[in-house]
């Protein structure tokens, strides 16, 4: 389930992390082209974390224009605590929240439900033990818009796990940072969303002639 924004994007995004101390002094030295580079590489995926919290594109492209404000605001207190992406992204996270709130479409992340999981054993190292044939490769069209499916169905907390684990490719440490989650709730919310996703792919592959 990873992917990619595409080329342009990784371009963008390898650029702005090669030397993060240097590129935060510049930020803070007011350098223009330093900051269009970061805009352009966190900005798809801000907006599509944006787009797990709100109802609609043109909401989640509010919440990623008061982002970049509250990113331009808070310059001056960033203290490298987290790397400058998931400070980027919690600010986001926060912001979507409380616009989700406004919806009335938030839910406590301390809720997961009473839905059954895979079989733990399925899974080394909190990965597939044996991922099902399709995600070895390049989903087709139909399988990637099975995907996207059965992402969108999810509840809103394992949304948002595992869009920053599987499509952001966050690892555990950020996700539990940006969400504000504990690494046993992370795990959960992860295992039951690649659970539920799996098994759309398993359902949809085992019923193809």
């Amino acid at each position: 389930m990873n992917r990619s924004g595409g080329a342009g994007e990784s371009r963008a995004m390898g650029a702005v992390t090669a030397d993060e101390s240097a590129l935060v002094a510049a930020l803070r030295a007011g350098d223009e082209r330093a900051f269009m580079d970061l805009v352009e590489a966190y900005t798809p995926g801000m907006r599509r974390l944006a787009l797990t919290f709100v109802r609609t594109p043109a909401v989640a492209d509010d919440v990623v224009q008061e982002a970049w404000l509250g990113v331009l605001r808070g310059l001056d207190g960033f203290e490298g605590r987290s790397s400058l992406r998931t400070w980027i992204y919690r600010i986001v996270a926060n912001i979507a929240r409380t616009r989700a709130v406004k919806e009335a479409r938030s839910a406590p992340f301390s809720s997961f439900g009473d839905e059954a999981a895979v079989d733990p054993e399925r899974f080394v190292d909190r990965r597939w033990s044996e991922p099902p044939e399709p995600w070895r490769g390049v989903l087709d069209a139909e399988a990637r818009a099975l995907v996207d499916r059965a992402v969108a169905g999810l509840p809103d907390q394992q949304r948002l796990v595992i869009q920053l684990r599987d499509v952001e490719g966050f690892g555990a440490d950020e996700v539990c940072n940006v969400l504000e989650l504990s690494e046993t709730n992370q795990r959960v919310l992860l295992h039951r969303a690649r659970s539920k996703v799996r098994a759309a792919l398993e359902d949809y592959f085992g019923d193809r002639p």
